[in-house]
């Protein structure tokens, strides 16, 4: 088993920026296969409300304790620790008291189809885009092979961690690349690099893994 590290290589407070720098990487590896997922961490029931009609189809699930609901039928259990897409949404605010943050979620979309709709709608929240299934070339010139389990791009908004955990005042642009560590030390940061420079970007800081 495998992992990936993922490195920044851009990072600007221009929402729209952000996006075409993330596009224009992720171009650079895109495969017949590529596909797309958004989420984002909604910390308000406003926001929650908001993007559920801004994003419809997107699904909806809130925090629950350990153990809250153990024992509890499926079809029992709230809408909001199920999953529920926008137009199920709660409307009586009591629904939420101990379920934020919300996690707002799209998963494995064709590449063009939710990109533009979700940076226009992510506002103050923490969030992502994420491409994979992507292809990076060989880099003879720097001794690498290509590679596809671990190519994807990784735009973040308002946020510069991968866990979405620390808000930020603009945008993050990350490469992946798989884990190869020795001693310590990644063995495919240059190759990180390489892929940065062949559409004008640069490692801007050190790779983050889950």
């Amino acid at each position: 088993m495998s992992n990936d590290v993922a490195y920044p290589v851009f990072r600007t407070p221009d929402l729209a920026l952000a996006l075409g720098t993330a596009r224009r990487l992720m171009e650079f590896g895109r495969s017949a296969h590529s596909k797309v997922s958004v989420a984002a961490e909604l910390c308000s029931v406003a926001e929650v409300r908001r993007l559920g009609k801004e994003l419809p189809h997107g699904w909806f699930r809130g925090q629950e304790e350990y153990d809250e609901f153990d024992g509890v039928p499926l079809e029992d259990l709230p809408a909001l620790v199920v999953g529920v897409q926008g137009p199920g949404l709660p409307a009586d605010p009591a629904a939420y008291e101990g379920r934020l943050p919300v996690e707002c979620e799209l998963r494995d979309l064709p590449v063009g189809s939710i990109e533009d709709a979700f940076t226009a709608a992510v506002g103050p929240n923490r969030g992502e885009i994420n491409w994979d299934v992507l292809c990076w070339p060989d880099a003879p010139e720097v001794g690498f092979h290509g590679e596809s389990k671990h190519a994807e791009v990784t735009l973040l908004f308002n946020t510069r961690t991968r866990d979405l955990d620390e808000p930020a005042d603009d945008h993050t642009v990350l490469v992946h690349v798989r884990s190869v560590s020795v001693d310590g030390r990644q063995m495919r940061e240059p190759y990180a690099q390489w892929l940065a420079e062949q559409v004008g970007l640069t490692v801007i800081g050190p790779g983050q893994r889950w």
